[in-house]
């Protein structure tokens, strides 16, 4: 296997690498915002009607919580009420489609130029929903808002992984998660201080212009310049980022010039998205990487409406329910690093799956709110370590691809998840249990998986088979092991007898 060592040319983790962060977590806040700002655009409207009519084409609303919102806009209740949660499938079905296409024309054109595009889009389009006049137009406007959020988080944290070392790869990938979870606390500020939808708009719309500093700061992932042999840019690229962290850029182009040779010698294919399909090996991980992805956002998102009946300062619960991811990040920072990926997600479906049957058999109330939070806290943990996970497991020239059918699936796992959250009129049991077979069947799955904690990012489709191989021979090697210390054990207890 060729692989040039980028992390010990350019560093694991040094001034460079804080600066990119900080410019990649920004736009993640603002996605954050985006994704969840559902709750303060279309919240249950309390209305009356002329003769005391349940339903009526000019209803009063209350207007003590909100002024004014998408649904005392257009009047979304009565028969139209479905319309105010098809505008949100409508957004995560842009999400879906933005994770695929983005995912793939960044393996193909680039992670500086589809994430530019991505969050200019979604600057635009942000800004343009606010004066939409009617639904139609509305629901359209955020669709293609959901395309650039679905594009800005995929190539975002594979721009990241690509650039951060082995040794910080574990802590940087969770608290990526980390600004979402703040946007999502932060639409409970937005919402209380702007009680009117349009302005709360513009508002966190504006937050997202911070991305314009994109154009002149952003850089290109070094890896996928090296893998697509743009090496005069990369050995360019990779000797500024050496400066700025204090490190010495001689030995870079050398090390650089050398890799191409050898790649070149030994015939690496570079590899298109169908390769994922293509190759046994990698169609067999892209599809339980997706399962486990659809897995891990069907339960989080169905359980979080699932218990959203829950009465309350609507404030307090979009905080709680933040709140709980928050944990969620900050749990997963120790057990990644410790703790191999293929093992955390076995567990936590496991976990996940037991809390949620458990909600099935026992009476609702506190108990059962508990179980459920625990359900949906093990869940968010596993989408956290399968988001890495699959940046792991992948070469960089189909990365952003795999990252982009994955979340694409859990994009499809999070429209899915409120039509079974809506069973509960069939019976209190179905929808936890409708959420809670899916986890272990994922846990199972995904013993086929290899492992790749402390692994180096493979570079080619070769680099990457071949670390399947040694997945596979070091998982037959630790049964061996294991199996040898038993027998030896046994023969030891039976000459003490």
């Amino acid at each position: 296997m060729v692989q040039v060592p980028i992390n010990d040319l350019i560093g694991n983790f040094g001034k460079y690498h804080f600066w990119l962060c900080f410019l990649i977590f920004g736009g993640k806040f603002g996605v954050g915002l985006h994704q969840m700002a559902i709750i303060v655009l279309a919240p249950p409207a309390v209305y009356t009607c002329p003769g005391n009519y349940t339903c009526c084409e000019h209803p009063v609303y209350d207007t003590t919580i909100f002024t004014r919102t998408i649904v005392t806009e257009w009047n979304l209740i009565c028969k139209k009420s479905w319309l105010k949660d098809f505008t949100q499938t409508v957004f995560q079905f842009g999400v879906l489609i933005g994770s695929l296409l983005i995912g793939i024309a960044s393996d193909r054109y680039g992670r500086k130029k589809a994430l530019l595009v991505s969050s200019l889009l979604e600057m635009f389009t942000g800004v343009l929903t606010a004066f939409m006049p009617d639904y139609w137009s509305f629901t359209i406007i955020r669709f293609i808002l959901g395309v650039s959020v679905g594009g800005v988080m995929v190539t975002g944290f594979v721009l990241i992984i690509e650039y951060v070392g082995v040794i910080y790869r574990d802590e940087i990938s969770t608290i990526f998660h980390v600004p979402f979870t703040i946007g999502h606390m932060s639409v409970a500020l937005f919402g209380y201080i702007i009680r009117d939808y349009v302005i709360f708009l513009l508002s966190v719309s504006v937050v997202n212009l911070f991305m314009l500093i994109y154009i002149c700061f952003l850089p290109e992932s070094p890896r996928w310049l090296i893998a697509k042999n743009k090496t005069f840019k990369a050995i360019t690229l990779m000797e500024h980022i050496a400066i700025i962290n204090n490190l010495p850029k001689d030995d870079i182009r050398p090390q650089v010039e050398t890799y191409q040779l050898l790649s070149i010698r030994l015939g690496q294919k570079k590899g298109t998205a169908f390769d994922l399909f293509r190759k046994p090996y990698l169609r067999k991980n892209i599809l339980v990487v997706s399962f486990i992805s659809f897995v891990s956002s069907y339960c989080f998102y169905g359980m979080s409406q699932y218990i959203s009946h829950l009465a309350g300062n609507i404030f307090i619960n979009i905080v709680a329910s933040s709140g709980v991811c928050m944990v969620g990040c900050f749990l997963a920072i120790p057990l990644i690093k410790f703790t191999g990926r293929r093992i955390l997600v076995i567990i936590f479906n496991i976990s996940c799956s037991i809390c949620l049957v458990i909600i099935a058999v026992i009476p609702e109330g506190t108990g059962s709110i508990s179980m459920g939070c625990m359900g949906i806290l093990c869940s968010f943990i596993s989408f956290i370590v399968i988001y890495l996970y699959c940046t792991e497991m992948f070469p960089t020239v189909v990365r952003n691809s795999a990252i982009g059918i994955s979340s694409m699936m859990a994009r499809l796992g999070s429209m899915v998840a409120p039509f079974v959250a809506g069973l509960r009129p069939h019976g209190k049991w179905c929808a936890p249990i409708a959420f809670g077979v899916f986890p272990m069947i994922a846990a199972l799955v995904c013993i086929l998986l290899p492992e790749t904690k402390g692994v180096e990012l493979p570079m080619t489709i070769e680099d990457d088979e071949e670390m399947g191989i040694n997945s596979i021979q070091q998982r037959r090697t630790e049964e061996l092991t294991d199996h040898a210390e038993k027998q030896s054990a046994s023969k030891t207890k039976t000459r003490e007898t």
